[in-house]
């Protein structure tokens, strides 16, 4: 049977504002991505989602981000490998204190919007998430684009990695994601979603934004919570899914 991760970017809020329903969504997915203060989230609420995560069994990973609360991690910037290393080591050591408190602990590693496009291509911020991950203390596996230089290096460094694809989210030609900035980037009709969901779980493959047939082998699949009827589209998926043999679980 095939198998496949559900996984979602959650405690994304900051004080009183929240921006993803963490309790409802938590009910859906395997694994949730849980912002660490960096481009959203603070100890409170990063608590609170490891308390919720691990009450129902879902694993914990650590969304690394640059440090832009302002933009919510969606702008390029520029950060020096030593001090990118650093400070994403900071946010793993952050999330595995309220991790380990709820009884669980960080199960894995994922960057956050402008760094994820990043350590695509650019080989020097994707050493620098990698060295930030070692100097956590961990070997913990890594989420990425499939073919990416973040997955290579992650590797070639020992640690296990972990080929993700986007249900909701335009591709290119090249397998890459289509920039936000641009239309279409976002799939939000909620029968395209499923359908793609489909497709890249039993087959591998996506529809292109110009049209071709892309091969996207991944062992999870993410789900936005930060658009509209975020939650009733991922019971919708999930569901869809088992019911077409697919089995929905953590990744090993």
């Amino acid at each position: 049977m095939t198998s496949i991760d559900l996984n979602a970017d959650l405690g994304e809020g900051f004080g009183r504002w929240r921006l993803t329903d963490d309790e409802q969504l938590l009910s859906v997915v395997t694994s949730a991505n849980v912002a660490c203060g960096f481009h959203a989230g603070d100890a409170a609420t990063m608590r609170r989602v490891c308390d919720l995560a691990a009450a129902r069994g879902v694993r914990i990973g650590a969304q690394v981000s640059y440090r832009d609360l302002a933009g919510f991690g969606r702008r390029a910037m520029d950060v020096p490998p030593a001090e990118l290393a650093a400070e994403v080591a900071y946010q793993i050591g952050a999330l595995e204190v309220f991790a380990r408190a709820a009884g669980a602990g960080v199960a894995y590693v994922k960057p956050h919007g402008a760094l994820y496009h990043r350590v695509v291509h650019d080989e020097e911020q994707a050493g620098a998430v990698v060295d930030g991950v070692l100097l956590a203390g961990s070997t913990l596996p890594v989420l990425g684009l499939p073919g990416s230089s973040f997955l290579e290096l992650a590797g070639k460094a020992g640690l296990p990695a972990v080929t993700e694809a986007f249900a909701d989210r335009a591709y290119t030609a090249a397998g890459t994601l289509v920039p936000r900035g641009r239309d279409g980037a976002v799939v939000s009709e909620p029968d395209a979603v499923v359908e793609r969901s489909l497709r890249l779980a039993r087959s591998g493959t996506v529809a292109s934004h110009s049209g071709e047939h892309v091969e996207v082998r991944a062992r999870s699949l993410c789900l936005h919570g930060d658009t509209p009827g975020a939650v009733q589209l991922a019971h919708r998926v999930r569901r869809s899914l088992e019911e077409s043999g697919v089995r929905v679980e953590a990744f090993a």
